[in-house]
């Protein structure tokens, strides 16, 4: 043990040697050191523990520490405000941010629902669907001209802008096969399948393009409510309204013999129960921020009733069995389409689109601010026989 020990001391006085200078190594070796010498009287220091007394009286007063700095707390990062509907079809009317000074001076009712969002710009509360159908009043009527639109409590009430854009992209579709020419007037006939009590893509087709509209609807509370906005605004021409008898049908039994019909559009259920669109309801409720176990959440954001919001088999099933009635009709449309909302039943849908025969079809993506949404369009009319239909516009246009 003992020869362990000095192996130790002998290995840190080496140690010392190479890496003290000579004042620390007489110090630790037990040296005498010369009076005077470094400030210090002479004396004999233990091994290892030898420290130089201070040179300053014990009482002396210490010099005070400099106060200490409280740390500046950081600037809050400035909220960056997402682009809005950056890309919204080029014809659409809703480009940029809303004047809501103009919207209010139409709509009055609307001021009591502007809010200041976090950018500091003015907006409205989109979770609450009486701001939404306020909101949308005030769009309808600042530009396109439909003074009196309302509907019944917990209807759906999708935004304006988003709807407009598939007007839109239909339009370009009937341009694709006349030349690049959109055609337009009472001679283009479009119908929309489960119109709902909003009506809103044939006051957007025939105030954009005086498209003529029939739309179709399974609930009667919704065809009244859409009937008395057509007869408001003095559309009855232009806007037909008819009830599909069977709910369980969707085309077959609507239609009448002799109808010809440009194009088909839908928006489809999203969910395959109430269970399931009452969590997509809170989860975007969450996502806005807006979740509170003591307030009562809206069906959706936008309200709905159950045949608007689901329906046995979801929008997957909706689709293919639209898409499988419209074999039926393969020459009283020329285009059928309708709204996706899921990509992941888009494999299901081109599967049925193969089994039903057509001929052609398209996936036109579209994207409102920072939603992404699609529609799918599809004819069983080869090329030859779609020039042959569009004359029915170049004669009567």
């Amino acid at each position: 043990m003992k020869r362990g020990c000095d192996l130790l001391i002998l290995s840190l006085k080496n140690n010392v040697k190479r890496s003290q200078p000579r004042f620390t190594r007489q110090l630790l070796q037990g040296k005498s050191l010369r009076p005077g010498a470094h400030g210090l009287d002479v004396g004999q220091y233990p091994p290892l523990l030898a420290i130089p007394e201070s040179t300053t009286p014990m009482n002396a007063p210490r010099t005070p520490k400099p106060a200490r700095k409280k740390p500046v707390p950081a600037t809050p990062a400035k909220a960056v405000e997402p682009r809005e509907k950056a890309s919204l079809h080029p014809r659409n009317r809703h480009q940029g941010r809303y004047d809501f000074p103009a919207l209010i001076k139409t709509t009055p009712e609307l001021a009591k629902f502007v809010i200041i969002n976090p950018y500091g710009k003015e907006s409205i509360d989109f979770a609450s669907p009486d701001a939404v159908r306020v909101f949308n009043r005030a769009l309808l009527k600042s530009f396109y001209g439909i003074a009196h639109w309302d509907i019944p409590a917990d209807y759906l009430c999708p935004p304006v802008p988003g709807r407009a854009d598939y007007v839109h992209f239909l339009a370009d579709l009937l341009a694709s096969v006349n030349d690049g020419e959109i055609p337009r007037g009472a001679p283009v006939k479009v119908l929309d399948i489960g119109m709902g009590a909003n009506c809103v893509y044939p006051l957007i087709g025939y105030s954009d393009y005086r498209w003529h509209f029939l739309g179709s609807e399974i609930d009667p509370t919704a065809v009244a409510a859409a009937k008395a906005i057509v007869q408001s605004n003095g559309l009855n021409k232009a806007i037909q309204l008819r009830q599909q008898s069977n709910p369980k049908h969707i085309l077959l039994g609507l239609l009448e013999p002799g109808e010809r019909f440009d194009l088909t559009m839908c928006n489809p259920p999203f969910h395959a129960s109430m269970d399931e669109a009452t969590k997509g309801s809170e989860r975007k409720w969450r996502a806005l921020g807006r979740a509170d176990p003591k307030r009562k959440l809206p069906v959706l954001n936008f309200g709905g009733q159950s045949a608007e919001l689901w329906c046995e088999g979801g929008e997957a099933r909706f689709v293919t069995q639209l898409i499988a009635e419209s074999a039926h009709f393969q020459h009283k449309v020329l285009w059928f389409s309708t709204l996706v909302s899921k990509a992941s039943n888009l494999p299901a849908i081109q599967t049925a689109l193969k089994k039903a025969g057509v001929l052609e079809s398209q996936v036109v993506e579209m994207s409102q601010g920072q939603k992404q949404s699609r529609f799918v369009a599809w004819t069983f009319q080869t090329k030859s026989e779609q020039q042959v239909w569009r004359e029915r516009w170049v004669k009567k246009s």
